[in-house]
């Protein structure tokens, strides 16, 4: 998988896409805070982003870097659900993912070949993310977890999205899709609180943008590529 080009391969709507990303997230912390460690997180996650929706691996390393700042930032207002999932989930199967898409390149491109789950497959997957938002939300319970019932729900979508995307399904976007949803009422409530927790509202906003094109991208992909498949 050729990485080279990265951010040359970008569309003229997906360098926009970014740079809006990028100019909201900054000023909103210019406006809300003085935590660079929130800013810094922020930048690299709408980074990120955009690359995962481009089908790009370094979408992947960059999402490892982010849930790492993003783990600590959590611990800091007591998050420990998005802490653990994080730090203990996200950057795990981000790590697994990053082999994952070097394996299985589109015609040794930098994207990614997307895949098509099975029945069985995603049942699993179902059966597996009620298992762990069932512990999780025992554990959570136990360390007095602020905000407990959004943070097990949070738990749920981002597991089960992390998963997606490892397994190179476009509907990693919709799963993340309403984990940035959950996100953004869970650092709503922080931000009653502590108003410097607003630029962390922006950027699940940023987020839900960027995976919304994610998943219209992704299917772009997996069309254009089955095209490809049945012409050859």
């Amino acid at each position: 998988m050729k990485l080279r080009g990265s951010f040359r391969a970008l569309t003229k709507f997906e360098i926009f896409l970014w740079l809006f990303s990028v100019m909201a997230v900054a000023v909103s912390f210019l406006l809300w805070s003085e935590d660079y460690l929130t800013l810094i997180a922020s930048l690299i996650g709408v980074t990120a982003l955009i690359f995962v929706a481009k089908g790009n691996v370094l979408g992947q390393v960059l999402t490892v870097v982010f849930a790492v700042f993003y783990g600590i930032i959590s611990f800091w207002f007591r998050y420990y659900g998005e802490m653990i999932t994080y730090l203990c989930m996200t950057a795990p199967i981000a790590l697994l993912a990053i082999f994952s898409w070097i394996k299985n390149p589109y015609e040794k491109t930098a994207e990614v070949l997307v895949n098509r789950l099975s029945v069985k497959c995603l049942l699993i997957l179902c059966g597996l993310t009620a298992v762990v938002t069932v512990i999780f939300y025992f554990l959570l319970k136990a360390l007095g977890n602020a905000n407990l019932l959004v943070s097990t729900f949070s738990i749920a979508t981002s597991f089960f999205a992390s998963s997606l995307t490892f397994m190179r399904s476009p509907f990693y976007a919709l799963a993340y899709a309403a984990n940035d949803l959950v996100l953004i009422v869970l650092w709503v409530f922080a931000a009653y609180e502590d108003i410097s927790c607003v630029p962390m509202i922006v950027c699940f906003i940023m987020f839900l943008a960027n995976d919304i094109y994610g998943f219209y991208n992704w299917r772009r992909m997996k069309k254009r590529q089955e095209k490809s498949a049945n012409a050859g």
